[in-house]
């Protein structure tokens, strides 16, 4: 038996009737772009992060883009960002001309250190974006107290966390805007790209809808110079059927978390297990364990059956797209996770034997090395 990291076709055979009619209803439509399944999964959504806007966009890189150009975040601005996190948190800030400023993240949960901002700040400093990592929100309200003090703006990048609370409020209620992510891996994930924004903020909503939009509020009438980044119908259809199951499937996710947790708790302390906020509800996108001798242990669960992916293998101020801005910065943390972490297969399709065989070969993986 042969354990893929995630089937992205068991959510399609559990959902394929309403799926399937989604489908067909937009198909004999008509209209494909702009609709009443966008209007309608916006306002859905929305409801459910416990936010009073919501705009369809076309990826979760897009959404942060969006958010920081409708602030007027540009040239000579820098954005606190956390060090290990997917490239596009970073991307984003460069793309609107402004700095990444990275702070490193908790050895234990992998989000960014509140305690760590403060120093990073300066008088170029106009935002911090807050990555729920993982599934698990950063400690948000910290991080909203150091903002509040410096009158900086806070992005949540919601990508990985759909569904996750902290201190019992959703993800993407939690700061100025959230960044959503709807790539078909994620824990609600499209069948393609697409992405939200999630706000309280009316002026907001209407800018990045705009910016979105060609720069456009009425056809032909173009205020600002846009682009093109918007939620399609076809996918926001197929969306709203899988919002209706989200909680169910992100109660799943846990339930596999938990059955890991079980089995894998103090048999071989090289093992680091995740750890969480008490304030956090995590809805376990990803199970992200740590080994130093990670490659080792990745290669002979691939050779036992069990496929795992690492996120992230190669920080961000490593990789080729800046390491000319950062020759020579040291992130000691981001460089320990991105040599160590790896992550086992999650998911809310996930058989009780397939979790048995993670963790029986896992565990002989971590003797093995």
């Amino acid at each position: 038996m042969k354990i893929p990291f995630l089937d992205l076709k068991a959510p399609y055979l559990e959902l394929k009737p309403e799926l399937d009619e989604a489908y067909a209803r937009v198909m004999s439509s008509g209209w494909y772009i702009n609709g009443s399944e966008v209007s309608s999964f916006e306002g859905e959504f929305s409801t459910y992060c416990e936010s009073k806007h919501c705009v369809g966009v076309a990826n979760g890189l897009d959404a942060i883009h969006l958010i920081l150009k409708a602030y007027g975040i540009g040239e000579g601005d820098e954005v606190i960002v956390p060090s290990h996190t997917f490239i596009a948190t970073w991307l984003a800030v460069s793309h609107v001309g402004a700095t990444p400023v990275p702070v490193e993240s908790c050895e234990q949960t992998y989000n960014i250190r509140p305690d760590l901002i403060e120093s990073a700040i300066t008088d170029k400093t106009k935002a911090i974006i807050a990555v729920h990592l993982y599934g698990q929100p950063a400690d948000i309200g910290l991080i909203n107290n150091v903002a509040k003090k410096h009158g900086l703006k806070v992005i949540e990048d919601a990508a990985q966390a759909h569904g996750a609370r902290y201190k019992g409020r959703r993800v993407g209620s939690l700061a100025d805007a959230a960044a959503f992510s709807f790539y078909p891996g994620k824990n609600l994930g499209a069948f393609g790209d697409g992405g939200a924004i999630t706000t309280n903020d009316q002026a907001l909503a209407v800018r990045v809808r705009m910016l979105g939009n060609y720069g456009s509020k009425v056809k032909y009438k173009h205020e600002v110079m846009g682009v093109n980044s918007r939620l399609d119908e076809l996918q926001a259809a197929l969306l709203r059927e899988k919002l209706k199951v989200l909680d169910e499937w992100n109660g799943r996710r846990k339930r596999v978390a938990f059955m890991y947790l079980e089995s894998l708790w103090g048999g071989n302390n090289d093992l680091v297990l995740p750890h969480w906020i008490s304030d956090a509800e995590h809805v376990w996108h990803l199970f992200v364990l740590r080994h130093p001798k990670r490659d080792q242990v990745c290669q002979y669960m691939r050779e036992h059956g069990v496929e795992t992916l690492i996120h992230y293998p190669h920080p961000c101020h490593k990789t080729a797209a800046y390491e000319n801005d950062f020759r020579g910065y040291t992130l000691p943390v981001s460089e320990m996770l991105a040599d160590q972490v790896f992550s086992i297969p999650i998911g809310p399709h996930l058989l009780d034997v397939e979790i048995e065989k993670v963790c029986d070969v896992l565990k002989k993986a971590v003797k093995h090395v």
